[in-house]
């Protein structure tokens, strides 16, 4: 049954490390599909180079804690009832179907309102083997710039990429190592923060490692771990 109180999206392109537009719910507890649609559409008709990329819907606490056990995003329409599954930075695999489109259909998650705010989020794709040719990083960071002058030219305008941000599970390991002009590769630092440069010092915890570009880009750069998501950084 569709909820009785209407919920007032406003969708916002925002500025951050991997971000795109940002939802953020005001009152209730559900999402208009259609609002997010239009929102998550962008990026997939968007016709520039963008194959080191993917996109995310994204479902962050206010407070800028874990996504708790148990916490479930769903899709709900006439025909369509569907669970869609969130990592551990709480994002989705955003389906976009003509179906929910054409229902009218609602996003849902099972907290009180008000505790999340809505995102879309764009990061880079992470390799299997955990190994990533320098060039092919940065590369990857000059697409997502070049995505977010795209989406919001005047915040984006005087930005440039400086590196990348490897962010892994909290309370996780986290091992990456630079393979840079002849070095046998040499460990980054390790640090706490944010997966995102655009989320509060709330949602820190996470392990990070920034390699940052060095010039020439020749070498690889070799993550031990899967991390959860590797996103650019802009100054």
């Amino acid at each position: 049954m569709r909820p009785t109180r209407r919920l007032f999206v406003r969708i916002a392109l925002a500025a951050g490390i991997a971000g795109a537009a940002a939802a953020h719910a005001q009152d209730g507890d559900w999402l208009s599909y259609r609002d997010v649609y239009r929102t998550m559409v962008v990026f997939e008709k968007y016709g520039k180079p963008k194959q080191f990329l993917q996109q995310h819907f994204q479902v962050s606490a206010r407070d800028g804690g874990a996504p708790p056990e148990g916490l479930r995003l769903g899709l709900s329409g006439k025909t369509i009832q569907l669970n869609l599954p969130l990592d551990g930075l709480g994002r989705a695999v955003f389906p976009l179907l003509k179906a929910a489109y054409d229902e009218n259909a609602v996003l849902t998650v099972n907290r009180k309102p008000g505790q999340y705010a809505y995102r879309a989020r764009v990061s880079i794709v992470a390799r299997p083997d955990g190994v990533y040719e320098a060039a092919e990083l940065r590369a990857a960071c000059e697409q997502a710039l070049a995505y977010q002058r795209h989406v919001d030219a005047g915040a984006y305008r005087d930005k440039r990429c400086v590196g990348v941000r490897f962010a892994f599970a909290r309370k996780g390991e986290a091992s990456v190592r630079a393979r840079l002009a002849g070095q046998d590769g040499t460990a980054l630092p390790v640090a706490e923060g944010a997966a995102f440069a655009d989320e509060g010092g709330g949602h820190a915890g996470h392990p990070i490692v920034n390699y940052r570009f060095e010039a020439g880009d020749k070498g690889q750069v070799v993550s031990q771990n899967p991390p959860l998501a590797i996103a650019p950084l802009f100054e």
